[in-house]
């Protein structure tokens, strides 16, 4: 019996030092970063293109390039990976097919990044000639983005009680009817916190974009889905390696990616927030 319990609070204290060692390592990141990055901002940093081969002025371009890659990265995933949850949950047959569609969907949500920017470079920038544009890279984080979409959108209408499905059909609505005003309503939380963290993933990535949409600088903000953009995570790549001088734009680095930082924290906050308020909701 003593050994049982030995082995248990072992166990335990063992989940609780890695716990503690990842929130640590997490959190030196982020201060050292911050204490490295916070002398760079201010208004005009937030607000000024770059200057003098990078070397000064700030980084708007790249916020709002950032900005608009992930409206159209969600306005792309977030119909798809919906309609696609509603079909695997609601309607297809649980058979060897709708497994292996979903093993290839979990498949998809691993694959490494780059994977998919080869594949947005090859389908959208080349054989569609979109080019290196705003929509070749909204499409590309679309499609990183839309497993994750999927999976949380399709574990958000398995936790929709069944006996709600049973009552509103034995009340002689329609199916169609009942997943678009009971089901769906329900599982909202679920699918706009899955889709917000999605698209904190897509806020990050560098791969995807390098290939399809980023400059490497322009001074000109887009007009259109066809022109190029600065973005954050490739403005920090470009800074601190192909720069001509990589040391001298160091501080714009860290403020950079302090900014970015707190743009995916943000957005996860949002979520958290979202998910809290309507919770709530739900009880009232």
């Amino acid at each position: 019996m003593k050994w049982r319990y030995f082995k248990q609070h072992l166990f335990f204290w063992i989940v609780k030092a890695s716990i503690a060692l990842i929130a640590l390592s997490l959190g030196g990141l982020l201060v050292y970063i911050f204490v490295h990055g916070f002398s760079a901002l201010s208004w005009d940093f937030l607000t000024e293109p770059p200057r003098d081969a990078m070397t000064k002025g700030g980084i708007m371009p790249a916020i709002l390039g950032t900005f608009y890659l992930m409206t159209g990265a969600i306005i792309v995933a977030l119909p798809l990976g919906v309609m696609s949850a509603v079909y695997l949950s609601e309607y297809s047959k649980q058979n060897r097919i709708l497994r292996t569609i979903r093993i290839g969907i979990n498949c998809l949500a691993g694959v490494p990044s780059v994977v998919f920017g080869l594949f947005g470079l090859g389908l959208f920038v080349v054989y569609l000639k979109f080019g290196s544009s705003i929509l070749s890279g909204s499409l590309t984080l679309g499609i990183l983005i839309l497993p994750t979409i999927i999976g949380a959108s399709e574990e958000a209408l398995k936790s929709v009680p069944q006996t709600f499905r049973e009552a509103s059909l034995a009340l002689g609505v329609s199916k169609w009817q009942t997943i678009y005003r009971i089901v769906l309503p329900n599982a909202l939380p679920g699918i706009l916190t899955g889709s917000i963290l999605g698209l904190g993933r897509a806020a990050g990535e560098t791969a995807p974009i390098m290939f399809t949409a980023a400059a490497f600088f322009t001074a000109k903000l887009p007009t259109s889905i066809f022109d190029e953009v600065m973005a954050l995570p490739y403005h920090i790549y470009v800074l601190a390696t192909a720069g001509t001088r990589i040391e001298e734009t160091r501080p714009i680095q860290y403020g950079t990616a302090l900014v970015l930082i707190a743009l995916v924290l943000g957005i996860d906050l949002i979520a958290i927030l979202f998910r809290s308020y309507m919770r709530r909701r739900k009880s009232w």
